[in-house]
């Protein structure tokens, strides 16, 4: 009863969606208040019976309701309450009713926070988020159904979920990847009303700034916690491999970033309105196309969905509905879309132009060494792979590139800025970068520091010394108390430096692991010791462990350091009954400044094993500099003017 209780909570929510994406439509167009108010019900309405679907499918789960396929093949009585829970999003129709649910909730806080908004935009904004999801629900209920049946032989036991997600990550990495995800279709709905309106002002660019803030700041979050899952529970000890569907994401979010910094343009210069527009359709499209990629069947990856390539073919058909019928209504409206105001070379405006420009090349160069290898596999012209050496020669120059502009963006002023004034004030900024840059490089020591390296380092310097400028500057000019004038500063600007800090931690994080990490891949038997970036590993044997729906093989390694016992370490081989699926689980000292990481590989003869031992310095770089920029963009979103400013929109309106 309780599959088919989800079923038509499904199609109740499809036929309010249906009625979402047209009722407001046509009210906004024919200016019919009473038509656009009903906007908000049906928003809610459709949140209702998605998320009493979700509900539906928890419980089934939780209850190990086995008559339901999607659960038998994802869950098994063995398994974690906890993990039972997360199960629900581990394979591909759940995942996509998550995704659903998702979409519905960003819709219905839309709907909730924009009461001050003209009744036209918001009812055009629910409309275009109506459609996006009537497109997805109809996508899950014809050929996605996490309620079908599995009758009359339903399994004891169930097939148990893939050990690879049986792991907190899976927990929290894939709700915060769809939330990044799925928050840029806001900013497609904004800018989608704002075409359909003709109503490309700066208003608009503010009401979607805050949203599209948020969103970054999810897919943020989302990455950050995929590339530390791939970290610890693979068992290589990498953090970004190029995947292809690693790339998805990174897509979205190098679009969303241009976006997040041309709203800004939009919002104060009233510039960079085609710029906007165009990233807002494009963020979501590549949101779109990472949807494709993971659920298609064309990528082999650990992250992806093995699933029926005519569900791609679904996804690949909106994804042309929706670039093309975007690019359709921008081309027809574009004589629309003039800029108010203009600027000079030397400005603020020039340098995130460039901001722009250079983080759309990063995106189409991964867009391209990701599609690439499907395109001649589908010519079939052979099979090819473009790894890490290609994206690694294009990417590492342009980021360093817009790292340098980062830092000059801070201390250049709206509109114009004096040439002469800007050089000295990044005189000092450049000097205490190189400085402590060569200081970084002689404390440190050692081997490895190629010119890439030393540059990262020195990057890292001048964003924070041009931050510190800028803030300087700034507090300067307000009466008062230094501490005071700080504390006047709005949250935006704050949330500006913390995500520019962000980067500045990511790029020391990138730099320090990728020139000093010391791995040994090595034959060990008990008694053996082997010297890793001055630490002493001994393996002293395995011991057999049994878990709740696992047996393994769990090794002991001491580590010393100055002769003492440091700590001990303990990787496990697990084999997972139900599927007789082996993973490697391996074990980690953490730390701010470095990572002892170790691994168990095979076991060899002789009681010996193959055992990874790494050295990894700066590793915990990576994911804190992707925590700051994540705060930084909830910290932005947050800023009061938004709100008040809004409201002042819709008086006006």
């Amino acid at each position: 009863m309780i599959a088919e209780l989800g079923t038509y909570s499904l199609i109740l929510a499809m036929f309010l969606s249906i009625l979402l994406s047209v009722v407001p439509m046509v009210g906004a167009q024919r200016s019919s208040l009473l038509l656009v108010s009903y906007a908000r019900p049906l928003t809610i309405g459709v949140t209702f019976f998605v998320g009493l679907a979700f509900a539906f499918l928890v419980y089934a789960f939780l209850t190990n309701d086995f008559s339901v396929e999607y659960v038998a093949n994802n869950s098994n009585t063995a398994l974690p309450w906890y993990y039972r829970v997360s199960a629900v999003w581990g394979g591909h129709e759940g995942s996509l009713l998550l995704w659903v649910l998702t979409l519905a909730g960003w819709t219905l806080a839309v709907a909730l926070k924009s009461k001050a908004l003209p009744l036209d935009i918001i009812g055009r904004v629910l409309g275009v988020l109506g459609i996006i999801t009537t497109g997805f629900l109809s996508f899950v209920i014809f050929t996605s159904s996490p309620f079908e049946r599995l009758l009359p032989r339903s399994p004891a036991q169930g097939a148990d979920l893939n050990p690879l997600l049986q792991d907190f990550g899976l927990i929290v990495h894939p709700p915060m990847l769809y939330m990044g995800y799925v928050g840029f279709s806001v900013a497609f709905a904004f800018a989608i009303a704002a075409l359909l309106s003709g109503r490309m002002d700066a208003a608009w660019a503010r009401w979607s700034r805050p949203w599209t803030n948020v969103a970054w700041a999810f897919l943020t979050l989302g990455i950050a916690l995929g590339s530390w899952w791939a970290y610890y529970e693979l068992g290589w000890g990498g953090w970004w491999f190029w995947d292809p569907v690693e790339n998805a994401s990174l897509m979205p979010w190098l679009v969303g970033t241009a976006l997040i910094h041309s709203l800004a343009v939009t919002e104060k210069r009233g510039v960079f309105k085609s710029w906007t527009l165009l990233l807002a359709i494009f963020a979501f499209s590549l949101s779109l196309l990472g949807t494709f990629l993971v659920r298609s069947g064309v990528l082999t990856s650990v992250h992806a969905f093995a699933s029926d390539p005519a569900r791609g073919f679904y996804i690949l058909v909106m994804l042309a509905v929706a670039i093309g019928g975007s690019l359709l209504l921008y081309g027809i409206r574009a004589a629309q879309v003039k800029s108010d105001s203009s600027f000079t070379l030397v400005s603020r405006e020039t340098l995130l132009l460039v901001n722009n420009v250079l983080l759309t090349v990063i995106a189409f160069t991964v867009l391209l060494g990701t599609l690439y290898p499907l395109l001649i596999d589908a010519l079939g012209m052979g099979k090819m792979s473009v790894g890490p050496p290609y994206f690694n020669a294009l990417t590492v120059p342009l980021g360093a590139l817009l790292m340098v502009a980062l830092g000059v963006g801070a201390l250049v002023r709206w509109r114009q800025t004096d040439a002469t004034q800007l050089f000295k004030r990044l005189i000092g900024p450049l000097v205490l970068a190189v400085v402590f840059g060569v200081a970084t490089m002689m404390i440190r020591g050692g081997e490895g520091w190629d010119h890439w390296t030393y540059v990262g380092i020195i990057l890292a310097y001048w964003i924070v010394f041009c931050a510190l400028v800028d803030l300087y500057d700034r507090a300067g000019k307000r009466s008062g108390s230094l501490f005071a004038s700080l504390k006047k500063l709005p949250r935006a600007y704050w949330g500006m430096h913390l995500a520019h800090l962000g980067m500045a931690v990511l790029a020391v994080g990138i730099a320090m692991v990728s020139a000093f990490t010391e791995h040994r891949d090595m034959r060990m038997a008990p008694g053996d010791r082997q010297e890793v970036g001055q630490y002493v590993f001994e393996f002293k044997g395995i011991e057999h462990v049994e878990g709740p729906n696992y047996t393994s093989d769990k090794g002991v390694i001491n580590v010393y350091q100055d002769g003492q016992l440091y700590e001990v370490m303990t990787p496990e081989k697990r084999l997972y009954t139900a599927r007789g699926n082996v993973m490697t689980e391996a074990s980690i000292d953490a730390g701010l400044f470095r990572d002892l990481y170790v691994a168990l590989g095979e076991p060899l003869e002789g009681g010996a094993w193959a055992i990874r031992l790494q050295f990894k310095p700066y590793v915990r770089w990576l994911w804190l500099g992707g925590l700051l920029m994540t705060f930084g963009g909830f910290l932005a979103a947050m800023d009061k003017r938004y709100r008040k400013m809004s409201q002042r929109d819709a008086k006006l309106a």
